[in-house]
């Protein structure tokens, strides 16, 4: 496995969400839980052996596993609204990641995805589906609006684990909502979830994610 550069997260190594998603492989489709043990290298050829992904030093990258059950979906909310609280994006002034492939608004060819904050804490991003879509994609995708949930100016945090329910790949330009909600916190840890809605509300995909405070 090799984590193209256009897929970065932090200049220097792979988005959480779409690093986990190729790690998943065919299983990503169904249910799979992925734990970052380091930042995904780019550009590097990786192995996976016995549920471990490695660099070519030996170094365990991440541990690849089936998930429990996900049950809890953030509530739709409609495409619209979407719209209005991406204006609201945190990231548009503060981003600890400019250049991420998910939500970095210095990027133009990445997804774009800029989850803003809802009334009650939780976010909403519209997104439009890109031709290449895929299983890692859409990792990708729910991935960010989980960590906006908990992300404030001057206090950055990153994928620690994530676990993905994926029922259907959306379609080519289909236009999305993505839904991201903070369900605990506690110390530098906090447990998000995320839900990818299809245009006619239908539920496409679900995540349930623990980010880590990055250290001061």
């Amino acid at each position: 496995m090799i984590i193209p550069a256009r897929f970065n997260g932090p200049p220097n190594s792979g988005n959480g969400g779409y690093s986990a998603g190729l790690f998943a492989g065919p299983a990503g489709e169904t249910h799979r839980a992925v734990t970052l043990r380091r930042p995904p290298p780019l550009d590097t050829p990786l192995s996976l052996l016995d549920g471990e992904v490695r660099a070519p030093d030996g170094a365990v990258v991440a541990e690849v596993g089936p998930a429990d059950e996900i049950t809890t979906v953030v509530p739709p909310t409609g495409y619209a609204d979407a719209v209005d609280a991406a204006t609201r994006y945190a990231g548009f002034t503060d981003h600890p990641f400019p250049t991420c492939y998910v939500c970095g608004p210095e990027r133009t060819d990445g997804l774009r995805i800029f989850p803003g904050r809802l009334p009650d804490g939780s976010t909403a991003a519209p997104w439009t589906v890109p031709e290449d879509v895929s299983a890692a994609t859409v990792w990708a995708a729910l991935d960010c609006p989980g960590g906006w949930a908990i992300i404030e100016a001057g206090r950055p945090y990153v994928l620690g684990r994530i676990a993905v329910r994926l029922d259907r790949l959306p379609a080519t330009d289909e236009r999305c909502v993505v839904r991201g909600a903070l369900a605990a916190a506690e110390g530098r840890k906090a447990l998000v979830h995320s839900t990818l809605y299809a245009p006619d509300g239908t539920v496409l995909a679900r995540a349930r994610a623990t980010w880590i405070a990055v250290a001061g």
